[in-house]
């Protein structure tokens, strides 16, 4: 499963969204809708899944589904 099919599922999992709308582009807080719980508990399920933890500085520039996807490319 591609990373991005992959990050919509964790998502999806928090956030009742439709998993089709979600692409690298969307904001979470704009466009998804998400809370700072919502995306904390993305944070620790992507972590969990791909064992590594978020730094600081990654966690503080998470705005887009995109830059999620690109910590995950980065730490594999």
């Amino acid at each position: 499963m591609a990373i991005l099919e992959e990050v919509k599922e964790i998502i999806t999992k928090y956030i009742k969204i439709d998993p089709e709308r979600i692409t690298l582009e969307s904001r979470l807080n704009e466009d998804l809708d998400a809370d700072s719980i919502d995306i904390a508990d993305v944070v620790m399920d992507i972590e969990e899944k791909y064992g590594f933890e978020f730094s600081d500085e990654d966690a503080e520039n998470i705005v887009a589904i995109k830059d999620l996807v690109k910590v995950i490319e980065d730490r594999k």
